[in-house]
């Protein structure tokens, strides 16, 4: 072989491998490798090919050794493919071949949408977590704004049921009592009593400092308006036997409606609600639609309200009138009865809903809670024989009396609510029940007692079937002083 074709190839160009198999047309000689028939391109400033033969032949041919020299690199052509030119020898860096596959038509891919709309989802996020960082910041080194001193006039705040301290201060702030929330807030921070407000109405003053608001809001007089009403209460107050009143529906409403703002009072009298409930229109007040015919009807039309304001907790505003403070008590009141499970489709055995309500306000004042469900049946099966109930309670409700033993003068005087005159249920209830008295209404513990007499100190009664046993009982109870 020529001493040229052991050299290595120059760099940029590679040399043609031996499964690469033949040129075409390629013709073995002794002297050099056959170069492939097809013209080449010539390499620019390359001078022309060879003619075959050795190198001696040359040097006669042209009488100069360095003639055969001058081509020994030529044999060394890169392998051509796809009808490429070939490259400057002096060129070092490889060839840069450029991407031939066809563009992507359509869309980009949807997965570099989701990444963009993830990456402008983490910049937002990142913002708002710098600008929180920012207002945090700013708060924590200028301060908040805060009243000095401890008010000017007053005001009326309400606090709802389940306010944090912070949406109490956003009250206090937007009635004008504080100048920013946070001043409540950070004066409350060591004070347990911010924790325990209460829903309700709270007088307050405008312009007050933070501490100054965390201090009258937790003292006990600045709370008004809140009216608590027990079972067993009715409507008029009731006198006892020592002398002493014990208020009814009336009082307490009227007591609740009080508050003194800048110098002014804003009590409703118990004649003013007394005259509303007379002439208003009970179903525009709330009353269930099942009662309002019934209480319509009332012989008293004061008491037409009679059982059907619910015992428990209300929150008066200071300053309605007597028409707003009765709708908000009666429409809370209805949802009240309803939850304790008297409706149009819930009522006892043969009776209408305000019927179960007239036995359920009889249950309340005749018996203790244990009694319930016996003194229900005794009420039922009296009914169902047709005999008169005979129940001080309903006596003594229009004497305005606690539930004790009548006189049998009392018990002569003609009347709808002497249950010893007249047959069947009162025209309206005679107290406040419970939910415990209403469940005991809608469902009677099973028995045959038409009787019962109380025959313990603690209020619990005995049970007869027959007049017999009900002396007896009463016998007992008079020996051991318990009546």
């Amino acid at each position: 072989m020529p001493a040229h074709a052991q050299e290595e190839p120059r760099p940029g160009r590679r040399r043609r491998r031996e499964d690469d198999g033949p040129y075409p047309d390629e013709r073995p000689t002794d002297i050099i490798p056959a170069v492939q028939e097809t013209p080449l391109a010539r390499r620019p400033g390359a001078a022309s090919p060879p003619p075959q033969g050795s190198e001696e032949e040359y040097d006669e041919i042209f009488g100069d050794d360095d003639a055969y020299d001058a081509y020994e690199d030529y044999d060394e052509y890169d392998e051509y493919e796809d009808d490429q030119d070939f490259e400057d020898e002096d060129r070092a860096e490889p060839e840069r071949i450029e991407d031939e596959r066809p563009e992507r038509q359509g869309p980009p891919p949807k997965k570099r949408k989701k990444k963009r709309a993830l990456s402008w989802i983490a910049a937002l996020a990142v913002l708002v977590l710098l600008a929180g960082g920012a207002y945090y910041g700013f708060t924590e080194i200028f301060g908040y704004d805060d009243y000095e001193g401890t008010g000017e006039s007053d005001v009326l705040v309400q606090v709802e049921k389940g306010d944090s301290t912070s949406a109490i201060g956003n009250r206090l702030q937007a009635a004008g009592v504080v100048a920013s929330g946070k001043a409540f807030v950070k004066a409350g921070e060591d004070n347990t009593a911010v924790s325990r407000l209460q829903q309700g109405y709270y007088v307050m003053k405008t312009k007050m400092s933070g501490a100054s608001a965390v201090e009258k809001m937790t003292a006990p007089g600045s709370k008004v308006g809140q009216v608590e009403i027990r079972p067993y209460t009715q409507f008029h107050d009731i006198t006892q036997p020592d002398g002493k009143v014990t208020p009814g529906v009336y009082s307490l409403l009227s007591k609740a409606s009080c508050a003194d703002l800048n110098g002014k009072s804003t009590c409703i009298p118990v004649e003013e609600l007394r005259k509303t409930i007379e002439t208003a229109d009970l179903a525009q007040l709330g009353v269930p639609p099942w009662a309002v015919e019934a209480a319509s009807k009332a012989e008293h039309k004061d008491r037409r309200l009679e059982g059907l304001i619910a015992p428990g907790i209300f929150n008066v505003k200071p300053g309605w009138t007597a028409e707003e403070l009765l709708t908000d008590v009666v429409k809370i009141s209805a949802e009240r009865i309803l939850n304790a499970g008297l409706s149009e489709q819930s009522k006892g055995d043969g009776m209408t809903p305000y019927e179960t309500l007239i036995v359920a306000s009889i249950i309340e004042r005749e018996a203790v809670k244990a009694d319930f469900g016996k003194i229900s049946r005794v009420i039922y099966n009296r009914l169902d024989k047709k005999m008169r109930l005979e129940m001080d309670s309903t006596v003594n409700y229009v004497l305005d009396r606690p539930t004790l033993l009548t006189k049998p003068e009392e018990r002569e005087k003609a009347g709808a609510y002497n249950t010893y005159k007249s047959v069947g249920l009162p025209p309206t209830p005679i107290a406040v029940p419970s939910a415990e008295a209403i469940q005991a209404a809608l469902k009677p513990v099973a028995g045959e007692w038409i009787f019962f007499v109380k025959c313990e100190k603690n209020g619990l009664s005995c049970f007869a079937v027959t007049n017999d046993e009900h002396n007896k009982n009463k016998l007992d109870a008079q020996r051991r002083g318990v009546y």
